[in-house]
């Protein structure tokens, strides 16, 4: 079980956005062995003895991913996996193992592990993997900072624009929208101008798009 916290901040990546390989395995020859095969191409690289030193180290906000080991002294890397997915970080692992066999690896896949090697491995197919988690972790990054734009944006509305949105997104007029609000027809305009330049939209299809990942419920009279 988790004895640590996952609530650590993330470091600010704005200086620096180089990807960054987390290593947990309790055999310091096989960390100083990963940390030296990722380092040479230019990864940055955090090696811990056991799941607890990961947890408080604060976290970089840039693509990442973990490599561990399925067993640990006194922990189980499977179970480590099953607990942080609990808590909802978000991070692709890549397990290894001296011990590995078919049923490990299934457990793993199927708990989302990314890949499972036994060792001892290949580099080139560990650094092949590890640039697949890293794409994957930049790409899930780059969705999730858009939609925190768009709450934003969304948040910055006021309650006229907000339900003006609404009837937009039900597919009414400016015509039908001031009838729904008891407002003039120029009113409504301003007011979705000012969304949708607040929201940074140029047209009503970019409009709903955002709405939906943002889940905003279309307004229907």
């Amino acid at each position: 079980m988790i004895s640590g916290t996952l609530s650590t901040p993330p470091r600010s990546s704005s200086a620096n956005e180089t990807p960054v390989v987390y290593i947990v395995d309790d055999d310091e020859s096989m960390r100083e062995a990963l940390g030296g095969l990722l380092r040479s191409i230019g990864l940055r690289v955090e090696a811990f003895e056991s799941p607890n030193q990961f947890l408080s180290f604060p976290r970089y906000d840039v693509p990442s991913c973990l490599i561990l080991d399925v067993r640990l002294r006194g922990e189980s890397g499977l179970t480590f996996q099953r607990d942080i997915t609990k808590t909802g970080l978000k991070i692709p692992i890549l397990f290894i193992t001296g011990h590995g066999d078919i049923e490990m690896s299934v457990r793993a896949m199927k708990a989302g592990a990314l890949d499972f090697f036994s060792k001892p491995f290949r580099d080139q197919d560990m650094l092949d993997a590890v640039a697949h988690a890293l794409k994957q972790d930049g790409e899930r990054i780059a969705i999730e900072r858009s939609l925190a734009a768009v709450r934003t944006s969304y948040s910055s509305l006021t309650p006229r624009e907000r339900e003006v949105l609404g009837f937009v997104l039900a597919g009414l007029m400016n015509k039908q929208i001031a009838s729904e609000m008891g407002l003039s027809e120029i009113t409504v305009k301003i007011h979705r101008g000012q969304m949708m330049k607040k929201m940074g939209l140029r047209s009503v299809a970019e409009l709903v798009r955002k709405a939906e990942a943002i889940h905003v419920s279309p307004h229907h009279p």
